[in-house]
């Protein structure tokens, strides 16, 4: 067996591309807490369907202004386009349930909550990634799991609806990245990013003329496009992420949102998370990342899925 100078040089740009990929999904979890936080301030006098729509449209919106002047249509060519439509109606069920729930839940416990979401795709890459995963790892996602529980702490809520919204939103944006995965190896993160905005802006265009409502401000008008131009931007940095490495490696990193959403939720706010959320939070957190050091020990099996026709990073 080689093990010269090549394959060195062969695992060091593997590893080079996982700190890649860990480096783009900690900034978009930088970037998602200010997005929800205007999603709050906004809730207060606008409907979910508008914000959604208006976070959807901006998207576009962004997307066809950075993209079309340097790649044309081309930006919208897929060599899987059934695939890439799944992942957006994936990602626009997880945006109108997380925004719908968010509005009666604080940020800092919606995140804690949104955390499932790798549990969800350590349990979907098996089947569709061909990411293994062992005994142990699904004792750690039972664990994760319930953490959630001691964040919601079932029937001593008022509003337990918004909080399973959210489990709910989490669980189709597992199913997203998982997607986003297979498709990376087949698309550009520029026409993952171009879809996402896509579908979800004409399945709500058909939507929110039935609940209009005009903004009553510039700065209301300035934050719902602010809210397409953070989306784009922390999807681009998902996209690219999981362009780079293995989706179970990657995506326990969006853990960094906590800090962000706490700061912001104070900010909005003025109120701190309670005890049950950050223990919670240290429950699923410590899961999650037991889950991503093990998925690390790949077997080749797993490991030739992603040397697959992979696309070009720059």
């Amino acid at each position: 067996m080689a093990t010269g100078p090549g394959r060195a040089a062969t695992a060091g740009g593997r590893d080079r591309r996982v700190l890649l990929g860990i480096l783009f999904m900690c900034i978009s979890a930088m970037i998602f807490p200010f997005m929800n936080g205007l999603v709050q301030i906004l809730s207060r006098d606008y409907p979910s369907e508008q914000i959604i729509w208006a976070r959807t449209a901006s998207h576009l919106l962004v997307a066809l202004l950075w993209l079309l002047p340097s790649q044309g249509v081309s930006a919208l060519r897929t060599r899987r386009p059934w695939l890439q439509i799944l992942g957006s109606v994936c990602l626009i069920t997880s945006t109108a349930m997380f925004f719908i729930g968010v509005k009666s839940v604080p940020l800092a416990k919606a995140a804690a909550i949104s955390f499932t979401a790798p549990f969800f795709v350590a349990l979907l890459a098996w089947p569709f990634l061909g990411e293994r995963i062992r005994g142990s790892r699904l004792l750690a996602v039972a664990i994760g799991f319930a953490g959630v529980l001691v964040v919601i702490r079932p029937g001593l809520e008022v509003v337990q609806w918004a909080s399973v919204l959210i489990v709910g939103s989490a669980a189709c944006y597992g199913v997203y990245q998982v997607v986003a995965r297979r498709v990376a190896g087949h698309d550009r993160p520029e026409t993952s990013v171009m879809y996402s905005a896509l579908v979800g802006t004409i399945i709500m265009s058909a939507i929110v003329p039935w609940v209009w409502v005009t903004p009553k401000t510039g700065l209301d008008a300035l934050m719902m496009v602010g809210l397409g131009v953070l989306g784009a931007s922390g999807h681009y940095c998902v996209v690219r992420s999981l362009a780079y490495a293995e989706a179970n490696i990657v995506s326990p990193f969006q853990y960094a949102q906590i800090v962000g959403s706490v700061a912001i939720g104070w900010a909005i706010s003025g109120l701190l998370p309670d005890i049950y959320t950050w223990i919670g939070s240290a429950i699923i957190v410590a899961a999650g990342i037991y889950i991503a050091i093990t998925q690390t020990r790949r077997t080749p099996a797993a490991s030739a899925v992603f040397t697959e026709r992979p696309i070009r990073p720059d």
